[in-house]
């Protein structure tokens, strides 16, 4: 493992590269082990990285020992031309609990890393123990009567696909949303703390957009298609759940989200929160209280 160390400007925290699968992944660790709680893993969302975690980490870390990793792809990871999904991301993290932590973990993840953490929960019970999601990213079975698509929805659909999928129309629909003013409206529009969104985060995120390799993560991730329903991942669960909701979220109706969740896992524990999309970095102080509490009752 080589070990490198960052500027405080761009990452406090220094990392290590683990090899898996013959590409470097990058995560950090912090924090010394402790026999009698668990350690936490945590996984960022869409276009974000461990740094997305560098409020968390020092915090947790004075009571747990805590680690983050960059999912394939993201971050300072390697982004070499594979399928990217939801299923290959399990297995990264299953790999990295068995040959790195080496012990069952709580896992914490935001939007996209939350969907990748319930994953591992539910595929591998012996790697978890705890799960914690922070708006959380994935679909439900819709039992009801699905609402059909319009033309025009379903056009627009096959149209966006198609640009993906040929080469320089998926350069071009990149080189759009990688532009750091695209990145810091996203981010004003899914934070209600506006004075969270700083330019050292807009440069977090627009930093790996730049590798070589980070086009075709992005065509992969758009192209393909949705994992498993949340509501047969939470049946195949068995450990503790703690759920934190931004509620000021535009992407998703925290609320009626939630319910989902409750519905058919009634035994998790819930929190509604005033922030967006990313409470963790929004409202770092209350999201880490919640969770050191969390984590010493129920895990």
């Amino acid at each position: 493992m080589t070990t490198t160390t960052l500027s405080t400007t761009t990452q406090p925290i220094p990392g290590q590269y683990w090899t898996w699968r013959g590409e470097q992944i990058y995560y950090v660790r912090a924090g010394e082990a402790h026999a009698d709680r668990p350690p936490l893993l945590l996984i960022h969302g869409f276009g974000a990285s461990t740094d997305h975690w560098r409020k968390n980490i020092t915090e947790l870390s004075q009571d747990f020992q805590v680690w983050a990793i960059d999912l394939l792809g993201f971050g300072r990871a390697a982004k070499p031309a594979w399928n990217y999904t939801a299923e290959l991301w399990r297995n990264q993290l299953r790999d990295f609990i068995t040959e790195v932590i080496g012990q069952p973990v709580v896992l914490a993840g935001n939007s996209l890393g939350g969907y990748t953490a319930l994953c591992v929960a539910a595929a591998h019970p012996e790697s978890s123990a705890g799960l914690i999601l922070l708006n959380s990213a994935g679909p439900f079975t819709n039992s009801t009567h699905p609402k059909e698509p319009t033309k025009i929805q379903t056009a627009l659909n096959r149209g966006i696909t198609g640009i993906l999928r040929h080469p320089i129309g998926n350069l071009l629909l990149y080189k759009f949303v990688q532009r750091k003013t695209f990145i810091r409206n996203t981010l004003r529009k899914v934070y209600v703390d506006q004075s969270a969104v700083t330019e050292q985060l807009i440069e977090e995120i627009y930093r790996p957009s730049c590798d070589p390799g980070a086009t075709q993560v992005f065509a992969s991730v758009f192209s393909n298609q949705q994992g498993d329903k949340v509501d047969i991942l939470l049946g195949q669960m068995k450990c503790p759940l703690l759920m934190l909701w931004g509620e000021g979220d535009p992407w998703i109706d925290a609320r009626q989200r939630g319910a989902k969740f409750r519905e058919y896992y009634p035994q998790l524990e819930e929190h509604y929160l005033n922030a967006g999309h990313c409470p963790h970095d929004e409202i770092p102080d209350q999201v880490n209280s919640t969770i050191d509490r969390w984590v010493r009752n129920k895990c």
